[in-house]
């Protein structure tokens, strides 16, 4: 019998959803998606019998925070998980240990995790076509290890990372618009994962609130919110680097 996925993804940018679901797929049939990302959503028990990927992307070599808080949503129930971070081809440093962690502690057993690559997504241009065809094969052969894995018995997975996990505050800056430039929408505000932005000044954003997570630069169809210019240019200088090279996908068993 194909074994039953719960996917769950914390994606403002589709990055990790995309990566994390081609692991699902591989891993059987997905029976339901939860979405993390979303401001309103129910809490979940997860059927002892269901394979659970919990997938997230990598905010300065951790798992954002938001997501973090929202794993409350969830009750293992002493299925299986795997975890899965998703980085945008520099590192994930203390990702997978802190998702890793979260899980453990919302009741899961760990079968293994996987770190993903997939697009940046403040510099895009970086590992900007993957997940690609590659990838799709690499995590095809990961799903069948972890299913090798559980078919034979399975036995709890220790993720690489240091505790206490890295230290990292986040940038300074966060994505704006103008009033002159909005066009007033409405899309953003609402898929705003922390809740950021008011309906009523869309070109807004509440910096203490914000987790940059570039959602609203992505859907936004005038192409007008944007990190200042500095900003941008800043980070784009510090990944440079990352640019030469095709970032690795790894499996922890």
């Amino acid at each position: 019998m194909e074994q039953k996925v719960t996917f769950v993804h914390f994606s403002p940018t589709d990055g990790s959803h995309r990566a994390g679901l081609l692991l699902a797929r591989a891993l059987g049939t997905v029976e339901e998606e939860i979405d993390l990302t979303r401001r309103e959503e129910a809490s979940h028990l997860c059927p002892p019998d269901r394979l659970a990927v919990v997938a997230g992307p990598v905010y300065g070599g951790r798992m954002p925070g938001l997501m973090m808080e929202r794993l409350s949503r969830l009750t293992g129930n002493g299925a299986w998980a795997v975890a899965v971070a998703v980085y945008g081809n520099r590192a994930w440093e203390d990702a997978l240990a802190e998702l890793g962690d979260g899980l453990s502690a919302r009741g899961f057993r760990l079968l293994g995790g996987a770190a993903l690559a997939a697009k940046h997504s403040i510099v895009t241009t970086l590992a900007a076509d993957r997940p690609d065809a590659l990838d799709e094969e690499e995590i095809a052969g990961f799903g069948g290890a972890l299913l090798d894995k559980l078919t034979s018995g399975g036995r709890e997975a220790a993720l690489p990372g240091d505790r206490p996990y890295r230290a990292w505050k986040g940038m300074a800056a966060f994505p704006t618009a103008t009033a002159e430039d909005c066009t007033n929408c409405g899309l953003c505000a609402p898929a705003c994962p922390a809740g950021a932005i008011p309906a009523a000044r869309p070109w807004e954003t509440d910096g203490s609130v914000c987790i940059r997570c570039m959602r609203c630069v992505s859907l936004c169809p005038a192409h007008v919110r944007a990190l200042p210019p500095a900003a941008q240019a800043a980070s784009a200088s510090h990944l440079s680097p990352f640019g030469r090279v095709r970032g690795v996908n790894r499996l922890f068993l």
